[in-house]
């Protein structure tokens, strides 16, 4: 390696690409193009594929910025290197975790086995926020409830890959993974020719194929329809992006209304069209104003009316959203052993529940040395991370999670893998988390890999797009031996 690769290492933290004795085995082929290239030709790519987001039009909105104005999506072109054989253990686990939290939401909103053996409170339901009565004793087809899922996850100082949360409502993201896929084949084309990575690029005909077989008229081509708030929705670029690639309508909710029949009908220069599978990116609240929000004008009356009635499927359902609260989330290895009779493959992080009292009291005498989080927050909003917050601030968050401590969790601060990160001078460490997608229909499916963000500021932890972070293209790579990621 050059001189800036190995003044590069830093004991601190479990870096991605470099270890204590050099490079991981997945990345030593990477690292020994980028040290062929040299500081100066890698800042070159780096400025050559900023230029190709901003032509491709690839845009994210940052709320921020207080002015809610699309930028450029950020991109650093140093990639994050994951082994194939450490990879197929964690398609498992999140395999694993995705069956059982389907199995928890269809029981919850069922017969509720669960809550009678004892083995979930049933005062967590009572209080959630994303608890939907109207999904009552209902199941979707295959029993299906969160038919894609955006599990995030984090790797700590000794390496162990942990689950943090699950995204089951709207997860984001999926088309920002293609595109950094896409930007790096362009601008790094010579990265690809000697090594085996992974694809991502069939996730959309994977998409559609599972959104087709959840049709309640099965037939050659049903038709299939992404639903969107509209442009000034952040993720609008994902959702444009996604119908394109399947060959579909992008639809805001005026375009479609429920018939007599309770079938669901998109208004077309031709007339009406059936439609059969609603892929929505609308919060339950909004998707449909008789059974939600009444003033809501982005969903469809009676949309919630035709699902029931088996006239349309919805993806996700409604109500998915239940196995999205962060106190929930820590009962999810639990629902393994419940529901599959199986030990959890992956590991969640280690977490305080605020509504138990012996934890309300460790989380108040240690709030400085945490991240709190409130249950049903994304995109990093609301949340503390202690190291990094004021005695002020603390003090503040102090008094919230004392008026409701069922809103809060607490985790512990983790050492966040890092991987290198361009700069003005040498590439730094910089801290990551990982995405990856779950597709949930007949089958299950996991991206091979998936969205890695990065915080672009030094020595932040905070990694999510709507606070400034940045990402990174994930590679699965296929070594063609037996060595971990270690």
């Amino acid at each position: 390696m050059s001189q800036q690769w190995r003044e590069y290492l830093q004991p601190d933290f479990f870096d991605e690409l470099i270890g204590p004795e050099g490079p991981r085995p997945a990345a030593r082929p990477l690292l020994d193009l980028l040290s062929k290239l040299g500081p100066e030709t890698l800042r070159e790519r780096q400025r050559a594929a900023e230029l190709e987001i901003k032509t491709l039009g690839i845009t994210f909105t940052v709320y921020t910025d207080g002015n809610a104005i699309d930028r450029a999506w950020p991109m650093d072109i140093i990639p994050r290197v994951i082994a194939a054989n450490e990879w197929r253990r964690t398609e498992a686990g999140l395999k694993q975790r995705m069956q059982a939290l389907n199995l928890f939401i269809n029981d919850i909103y069922g017969p509720q086995h669960i809550i009678r053996d004892k083995r979930f409170p049933e005062a967590l339901i009572a209080t959630s926020k994303n608890f939907r009565p109207q999904c009552r004793d209902f199941t979707p087809p295959a029993g299906v409830w969160a038919h894609i899922c955006g599990s995030d996850m984090v790797r700590d100082a000794d390496g162990t890959l942990y689950v943090l949360e699950d995204n089951l409502r709207v997860p984001s993201g999926v088309s920002y993974m293609m595109m950094n896929r896409l930007v790096m084949k362009h601008v790094f084309p010579e990265l690809f020719e000697n090594q085996i990575i992974l694809p991502v690029d069939d996730y959309p005909s994977q998409l559609f194929d599972m959104l087709a077989a959840m049709s309640p008229r099965p037939g050659d081509r049903p038709c299939v329809v992404v639903l969107t708030p509209g442009i000034y929705n952040s993720a609008y670029f994902e959702h444009a992006y996604l119908a394109q690639q399947m060959g579909v309508e992008l639809v805001v909710g005026s375009d479609l209304y429920v018939g007599e029949d309770d079938g669901v009908y998109m208004r077309t220069i031709q007339g009406p069209e059936r439609v059969d599978v609603i892929y929505r990116r609308i919060d339950d609240d909004f998707l449909d104003p008789e059974a939600f929000r009444p003033d809501s004008a982005l969903g469809v009356p009676g949309l919630l009316r035709a699902w029931r009635a088996g006239r349309v499927a919805l993806v996700n359902a409604p109500g998915a959203g239940v196995a999205d609260d962060k106190v929930v989330y820590t009962y999810v290895p639990d629902f393994i052993k419940y529901y599959l009779d199986e030990e959890p493959i992956l590991p969640n992080v280690p977490t305080w529940r605020c509504e138990d009292p012996a934890s309300l009291d460790h989380v108040l005498r240690h709030l400085p040395e945490l991240v709190v989080k409130p249950a049903n927050e994304s995109g990093g909003y609301g949340m503390i991370v202690g190291p990094k917050a004021s005695r002020a601030e603390c003090e503040r968050f102090a008094d919230l999670i004392r008026s409701d401590p069922r809103n809060y969790i607490a985790q512990p601060t983790l050492a966040l893998s890092t991987v290198p990160t361009l700069t003005d001078h040498v590439p730094e460490p910089r801290h990551v988390d990982l995405r990856p997608f779950i597709l949930s229909g007949n089958e299950i499916q996991v991206t091979t890999g998936g969205l890695t963000r990065v915080a672009m500021v030094k020595g932040s932890l905070v990694v999510n797009s709507s606070q400034g972070g940045g990402s990174k293209d994930t590679w699965v790579v296929e070594t063609g031996d037996a060595e971990a990621q270690g």
